[in-house]
């Protein structure tokens, strides 16, 4: 069976837009970036939380105690409309107890490869890349 996600916007002003799912809370769009995220930066904010959620389960089924997260997103956009982002860059900074370089590599691996739908949902031209930092 398939799922199917629903969400509904209403414009307030300007480039401002108020989103929620049903019976879900609020979230603002804004398209100027002035009072909050526009809809490309709420595209990377998406991406990494994706991405990071999958890093937090697969960690703790390594039995790492996870103690901080931290993931820098940066989007790099075509300079012609329709100005889509060609490459995204992750930089995940980690720190945790039992956690390694080859720990916190396989489950990034497994995020970005298998489970982050944001992630898979994008152009599959968008070069895809990361680093890892760990505290």
């Amino acid at each position: 069976m398939t799922e199917t996600k629903r969400v509904t916007l209403s414009w307030r002003q300007g480039l401002r837009f108020e989103g929620r799912a049903p019976e879900g809370p609020p979230t603002t769009i804004d398209g100027d970036n002035a009072i909050a995220p526009g809809p490309m930066l709420t595209l990377l904010l998406a991406a990494g939380s994706c991405s990071g959620s999958d890093v937090v389960v697969i960690l703790e089924k390594m039995r790492v105690h996870l103690r901080d997260l931290r993931i820098d997103v940066t989007g790099t956009r075509r300079d012609q409309e329709p100005r889509r982002y060609v490459a995204i860059h992750f930089d995940y900074h980690l720190q945790g107890e039992g956690l390694d370089q080859s720990k916190a590599r396989r489950a990034i691996d497994l995020s970005l490869e298998k489970y982050c739908s944001v992630v898979h949902s994008l152009a599959p031209d968008i070069a895809i890349t990361y680093a890892v930092t760990l505290a």
